[in-house]
């Protein structure tokens, strides 16, 4: 069961480096691939072995992101916009560019169904 886990997490991540080319979902940089994670929306736990592996069910986060998001100090409205939960203090949101304009640079319809599980 833990090797099959590991493939289909595998397979995940290539889909989601395809669709946001290798990019972060919402900084845009192309990160080295150890800083970069595939993060899903709807939890692994939570989620059939088709969503598991859906690539509308994740972004390709920066680890500092990714970490927000999967905590959910972070969430991604529907519009794509990011919100950064209250309890990030104000040195935290000045040091990661944590700032209100920040947004899922192409959220795409596929995605929608998955944001809710946030």
């Amino acid at each position: 069961a833990e090797v099959r886990r590991r493939i289909g997490q595998d397979v995940f991540r290539e889909a989601l480096f395809e669709l946001w080319e290798g990019r972060c979902a919402i900084t845009g940089l192309a990160l080295p691939s150890a800083l970069l994670r595939a993060s899903h929306a709807k939890p692994w736990a939570e989620a059939s072995d088709q969503e598991r592996l859906d690539p509308f069910n994740g972004l390709l986060l920066a680890v500092h992101l990714d970490a927000l998001f999967d905590s959910g100090l972070m969430v991604v409205t529907d519009e794509g916009q990011v919100l950064i939960s209250p309890e990030i203090t104000t040195d935290v949101r000045a040091n990661w560019s944590l700032h209100d304009e920040l947004r899922v640079r192409r959220l795409l319809p596929g995605h929608l169904p998955y944001l809710q599980f946030q």
